[in-house]
């Protein structure tokens, strides 16, 4: 499994939020540098957004989700044409899920387990 992990929950239908793609960037300075990209499955999850084994550093992330094109996929209009979290990594080896609930007009996150 992937070091960076997260899961998207579509609340304005209580089910997992399918095929949102999303990007996952080190931000170091004023740049940014892809780390890896994706789409959520069935379930709402993205699993492998590292390749597996591979440790984070600390440093600055940045996970980059595509909402707008997820909600007009289903032709509902949407506040929000992406979402972009910016969260800190301080120990390196850990676990970093960061789960995303979204409805067409807000969202929440938080780090998950």
């Amino acid at each position: 499994m992937s070091a960076i992990t997260t899961h998207v929950l579509d609340t304005s239908r209580g089910r997992p939020a399918q095929n949102v793609a999303i990007v996952l960037e080190w931000v170091e300075g004023g740049a940014s540098h892809v780390l890896g990209r994706g789409a959520t499955d069935a379930d709402g999850r993205l699993r492998e957004l590292l390749p597996a084994g591979q440790p984070v550093q600390p440093g600055t992330y940045r996970l980059t989700f595509h909402t707008g094109a997820y909600f007009a996929a289903s032709g509902v209009d949407a506040f929000y044409p992406e979402v972009a979290i910016l969260f800190e990594v301080r120990a390196a080896g850990e676990h970093y899920h960061v789960p995303l609930l979204l409805n067409p007009f807000g969202y929440s996150t938080y780090r998950g387990s």
